[in-house]
């Protein structure tokens, strides 16, 4: 089968925010066969490994089935909080469209 490279951005909608230090983004798939990727794709150690050292804790994915989505907390991610940190991105608004930025090559069948 044939690969692609694609970015999160081709099969998927996204939204994020903060609660304190703490950065939620939500990746809605745009299909059920997108969501299946993403659901694979998406992993804790791939998005601390794309985000560096912006994320020092934990990253969980809870996955919303019903909604093909996945509701993805980062710990420790905003160099302490809107009300701390000196990053220009102080709530958490830009990650969002940081993580859609992330390449992963899956097979063209998927799409």
């Amino acid at each position: 089968m044939a690969k692609k490279k694609i970015k999160l951005i081709d099969i998927c909608y996204y939204r994020s925010g903060d609660k304190g230090d703490i950065s939620n983004i939500g990746l809605m798939a745009k299909s059920d066969k997108a969501y299946k990727v993403l659901q694979r794709e998406v992993t804790p150690e791939r998005i601390k490994a794309h985000f560096k050292d912006w994320v020092k804790g934990d990253v969980i994915i809870y996955p919303m089935d019903n909604l093909n989505s996945l509701e993805i907390m980062l710990y420790q991610a905003l160099g302490g909080g809107a009300t701390k940190t000196l990053r220009i991105d102080q709530t958490g608004k830009a990650m969002g469209a940081g993580l859609v930025k992330m390449e992963r090559e899956v097979d063209e069948s998927e799409l």
